[in-house]
């Protein structure tokens, strides 16, 4: 039978879900349609709207990211499944590879697709390398679902937990260490592309020996928003007017502290959501969430055109009200595919959605690893 939660426990998982939600949710303004190429969006710098762009990419979209790797890593050190290496691998395999696989797969038939057949501005296949690239993620970035290195790396963090969760407190913090500057440094590709998901990772495993979740959420809400605003402030400042080269030492450098107060201030604010009114509504979101993620980009690629023709691009005038709303735009298309899905099929929509969605139930959530 499985032990009753207390209230501190059930808030707690509240306080994962709501933060999934908040988090993916902010990703999404790393995406942002903006109509404009890359050449004409480095003309645009500076200009009020592309400054907005930069402010809710910051503030919602790559800083809330670093929680998401932090929250895995502490809900496999809470899981004595975990030990076992094969069935947890096998269970990661089904809920993170295979669904990262196939969205990818999607990608290409429906984006791709898309821009094959109709005037879409938008990656086509190249060559079979090409393909294999853009769906298994061996060795660089994907140019459709740009998003999909997180579950990819993520996996790999996954493959090593077994042994992490055995190794000691200063062992971790080694990990975590050396993680911290190959992310500085710009190094781990092909094995990580992204050095700060391990980094994170290992976090949330110390973070979960030393409680430090239950700490954090004790905070006044003020102190544990004070580090994020400064250092963003500062961040933005030295991005959008002193112009700084963001591979530079010091911008990485300054990327990855803004990032860990990033972390700690999501993970606050979502404590002290999970204890007010808003957390029925987020929490009937949550099930959608990682559906959220995987899908996001596909529909920015082919729904962003059509709206952008009401909205215009960025530099119009109706642009920013695109923008700002964007998120909630996806997340209603996709609470209205995700449902139908599971309801029409409900064993494809249990695999896309990492298990979270079925026809049984689109309202259960996954609060264990």
């Amino acid at each position: 039978m499985p032990e009753t939660l207390t209230i501190d426990a059930r808030r707690r998982s509240d306080a994962i879900s709501v933060a999934r939600v908040i988090c993916i949710l902010g990703v999404v303004y790393v995406h942002a349609w903006t109509g404009l190429t890359g050449y004409d969006l480095q003309l645009a710098h500076g200009t009020p709207q592309e400054n907005l762009r930069w402010v809710l990419m910051d503030v919602f979209g790559r800083s809330a990211v670093p929680l998401l790797g932090l929250i895995s890593g502490w809900l496999v050190a809470g899981s004595s499944r975990t030990f076992d290496w094969a069935s947890h691998v096998g269970r990661k395999a089904k809920t993170i590879l295979l669904p990262m696989v196939l969205w990818n797969a999607l990608a290409i038939l429906l984006v791709s697709g898309a821009a094959v057949a109709t005037r879409l501005a938008a990656p086509t296949p190249q060559s079979l390398d090409w393909i294999f690239q853009e769906v298994f993620i061996a060795s660089r970035n994907p140019d459709i679902n740009v998003q999909m290195p997180f579950l990819r790396d993520l996996f790999l963090c996954m493959l090593l937990a077994p042994l992490l969760v055995r190794c000691g407190k200063r062992t971790l913090l080694a990990i975590a260490l050396v993680a911290a500057v190959c992310q500085i440094a710009g190094w781990g590709p092909p094995v990580f592309m992204r050095a700060s998901i391990p980094f994170f990772f290992t976090l949330g495993i110390i973070a979960r020996r030393e409680n430090l979740s239950d700490q954090i959420a004790a905070w006044p809400l003020l102190a544990a928003m004070t580090p994020f605003a400064v250092l963003t402030a500062v961040q933005l400042y030295f991005t959008l007017v002193v112009d700084w080269s963001p591979i530079s030492l010091p911008a990485a450098t300054l990327d990855l502290a803004v990032r860990i107060s990033a972390a700690l201030a999501y993970w606050r604010i979502s404590w002290g959501l999970a204890g007010t009114i808003v957390r029925r509504p987020l929490l009937k979101i949550e099930p959608f969430a990682f559906f959220l993620f995987c899908s996001h980009l596909i529909l920015i690629w082919l729904g962003g055109p059509l709206l952008g023709r009401l909205f215009g691009t960025l530099g119009s005038p109706l642009y920013p009200v695109y923008l700002v709303t964007q998120p909630l735009i996806v997340l209603l298309a996709v609470v209205l595919l995700g449902t139908l899905l599971s309801r029409a099929a409900p064993g494809p929509a249990r695999i896309l959605s990492g298990g979270r969605l079925s026809g049984k139930s689109t309202g259960k959530r996954l609060a264990t690893a």
